[in-house]
């Protein structure tokens, strides 16, 4: 049963008195999603939207939104993923781009500068309580509403350069990224009793397959609005999870916090993905709490992960294996290349290609990632850097190119540098330099930050900015990003 039945019959089927989701320790019951998904649905067929049509979907982690998310898919529709993250001239910007002929949103995000009025540009603005009631908020959903036949979501992401763009994920890429995942009933029973927790972004690929994931095999799921220590602590407690995910940054805060041991007893396995994950890191994990970290690699065009390790695979190749990101997943192909498009021998670095049906072009097709990548006489792959020049903060991805142009929007700003420097628990971080417009007054680092945080979102904002009357340059005149990084250092050591 594919990922589209299986919600639908989750919709029609559920007993309504079974627990759901859980959001800030109170449970949603199958009744309520019912309900919310139920309203959003006879939303879409009042307002005439055609099956296969585009719905825009602000994504929060709250229960609502998941019914949200059910309720599209089930219905034989496309989300459309909108990030609240993004400040408000930005998401509206962004509906414009896209141009859904129906957005759901929340309260809040419709309430914000702009928003409201570039959803009902284009089409018909549902909003959505906390309670899971919907309400129109304005607009119409076009006549002739376009539809994207086939494709289950339009899934948020960022480019080599340039604005985020979107990932097109069909119906058969879901599903066999949750097959080859495990992530497909046991049984023939709808629910279970088990549990599973989603912390990670639901607009981000590893929020929405861990979501999918408890929806196609009945797990009831512990939704959480991010990472944070203690709540998720107790999370694991409360509820004795056996199994869990975490971002590289998230393993280091809890072994930076030396949790007591205790606190984890239940834990049998942890998953990471989304960055790559120091083997120190992983290992010192391990050592620390007995608790294997299975790494896994996978991007938002594969629908999720199509590589990683299992706890057979932990047991008996982790002391020499100590690092990789795993062995492909079945129904997987993994090679490595070099500049002329040739499979390279075993060992080489090279960049990384990917050949299986999760991919928009098909089981047969070899996909180029930006990842750089050796596969080793075993099949285990090492991920060893990239070939562009995203920087991953704790496991989300910026763009120099996109926080460059932000910072020279600034009348005093000439040209701007990014790069990403070495961060201890969130593998990187972007720090930016600028210099400064000849004759202008020059601008405060405090004023360029309040710039970025109100086009950027949160985790693309420069974690330092320092002033330049000159940028480094390397003979050829380009910024020596490596220069950039050493003025930074010096920098932050002298206020240190």
């Amino acid at each position: 049963m594919g990922i589209r039945d299986r919600l639908s019959r989750l919709l029609a089927e559920a007993p309504a008195d079974a627990d759901a989701i859980e959001h800030a320790e109170i449970w949603w019951t199958w009744g309520r999603v019912q309900e919310t998904a139920g309203a959003v649905i006879d939303a879409f067929e009042t307002a005439g939207l055609p099956v296969e049509a585009r719905v825009g979907v602000v994504l929060e982690n709250r229960p609502e939104h998941v019914a949200v998310v059910a309720a599209v898919i089930a219905s034989g529709r496309c989300v459309v993923m909108l990030s609240p993250l993004q400040p408000a001239a930005r998401l509206a910007a962004d509906i414009a781009r896209c141009a859904p002929p129906v957005v759901v949103a929340g309260v809040e995000v419709l309430a914000r500068d702009g928003v409201l009025g570039a959803v009902t540009a284009a089409g018909l603005a549902l909003e959505l309580d906390t309670d899971g009631a919907v309400r129109i908020a304005g607009g119409a959903a076009p006549v002739d509403a376009p539809t994207n036949p086939g494709i289950a979501v339009e899934m948020l992401t960022s480019g080599t350069t340039g604005p985020p763009k979107r990932v097109h994920l069909s119906v058969e890429q879901l599903d066999q990224a949750l097959a080859s995942g495990g992530q497909t009933p046991k049984s023939d029973r709808l629910l279970t009793r088990s549990a599973a927790l989603v912390a990670a972004p639901l607009v981000h690929i590893g929020g929405l397959w861990r979501s999918l994931a408890c929806l196609a095999t009945g797990r009831r799921m512990i939704l959480m609005p991010k990472f944070v220590l203690e709540p998720w602590l107790r999370v694991v407690e409360r509820h004795q999870l056996r199994a869990v995910s975490l971002v590289p940054a998230a393993l280091r805060t809890v072994l930076d916090a030396d949790v007591p041991k205790d606190r984890l007893a239940s834990l049998q396995v942890v998953t990471s993905g989304t960055a790559p994950c120091p083997a120190e890191l992983a290992d010192g994990f391990f050592r620390r709490y007995d608790i294997p970290v299975l790494m896994t690699y996978g991007a938002t065009e594969f629908a999720g992960a199509v590589a990683g390790w299992t706890l057979a695979q932990h047991q008996k190749w982790w002391d020499e294996k100590a690092g990789s990101a795993g062995r492909a997943f079945a129904g997987v192909e993994l090679r490595v290349t070099g500049e002329d498009g040739a499979e390279l021998p075993v060992g080489s670095t090279g960049q990384l290609e990917v050949r299986t049906a999760q991919t928009a072009q098909g089981a047969q097709v070899w996909v180029r990632t930006s990842d750089l990548a050796r596969i080793d006489a075993d099949g285990f792959v090492w991920i060893e850097g990239r070939a562009d020049d995203a920087i991953i903060r704790g496991g989300f991805k910026v763009q120099p190119e996109l926080v460059q142009r932000v910072l020279e929007a600034h009348a005093s700003v000439r040209e701007a540098a990014v790069a990403g420097l070495p961060h201890a628990r969130l593998g990187e971080v972007p720090v930016a330099a600028i210099e400064v417009e000849p004759g202008r007054i020059r601008p405060g680092v405090a004023e360029l930050i309040a710039l970025c945080r109100n086009q950027l979102m949160p985790y693309e904002v420069p974690a330092h900015i320092v002033v330049l009357d000159e940028l480094p340059r390397t003979p050829s005149s380009k910024v020596s990003r490596v220069e950039l990084l050493d003025i930074v250092r010096a920098q932050l050591a002298n206020t240190a």
